[in-house]
């Protein structure tokens, strides 16, 4: 059975995501740089999240790194097959204003924010299209720029126009890209509780076609 792919799966919204598609009974491939952090997921996903036993394999790749990235997706094809719906959630999230960071760092952060996830779709939409079917969604953020997050600022607007574009590309052969805009801190407890986020991505990931949205705002609890 085709499953779920999660890329940035950290302990917040990626977790969150991997264990709401696993309790549907989906594989769940999570895919991170630190394999620490992949351990400590795949333990929650299996015992929180997956009550039918569902498999969970996890991939060490950094996002910004095509070539791991691509073979790690590959691998993820040969465990489950080409998955029902894939999860971009890699970011990198600092605080800097106009000036304050290096061109180096602005393209460290355009890497990890939209560049990774456009090498994810390039990868997987494809085949996705070839099926006729697939979920390929986004994390953003930043619904307004804010001069103290430049650089967030500038990865989230252009997350959008990346959805916008593969939208265009592949939403005819069957393939729902969209981006859930998640407009504050991420904490459980808050109104910004990961678990109520994730219901967000299960929405688009079953939404009639012709109800897709392609954008969804968090601006608080569910």
């Amino acid at each position: 059975m085709s499953g779920a792919v999660i890329i940035g799966a950290g302990p917040g919204i990626g977790q969150a995501v991997a264990r709401r598609f696993a309790r549907e009974g989906l594989p769940i491939t999570l895919i991170a740089r630190g394999g620490q952090t992949l351990r400590a997921v795949a333990g929650e996903v299996a015992s929180h999240g997956a009550p039918h036993g569902v498999p969970v394999v996890t991939l060490q790749a950094d996002s910004t790194d095509r070539a791991e990235l691509d073979a790690a997706l590959d691998r993820a094809i040969g465990e489950h097959g080409v998955p029902e719906a894939a999860v971009y959630n890699a970011a990198l999230v600092r605080a800097d204003e106009v000036g304050e960071i290096s061109v180096r760092e602005h393209m460290e952060a355009w890497a990890v924010n939209v560049v990774g996830a456009l090498n994810a779709a390039a990868r997987l939409a494809p085949a996705m299209a070839a099926r006729g079917r697939g979920t390929f969604l986004v994390t953003g953020g930043m619904p307004e720029p804010k001069p103290q997050y430049v650089s967030l600022s500038l990865g989230k607007a252009g997350v959008r126009t990346l959805v916008a574009l593969l939208d265009q590309q592949y939403g005819s052969s069957g393939v729902h890209v969209a981006s859930v805009t998640v407009d504050g801190p991420v904490a459980p407890g808050t109104d910004f509780d990961p678990d109520d986020i994730a219901e967000h991505y299960w929405r688009l990931h079953t939404q009639p076609r012709h109800l897709w949205d392609r954008e969804v705002l968090h601006a608080g609890r569910c």
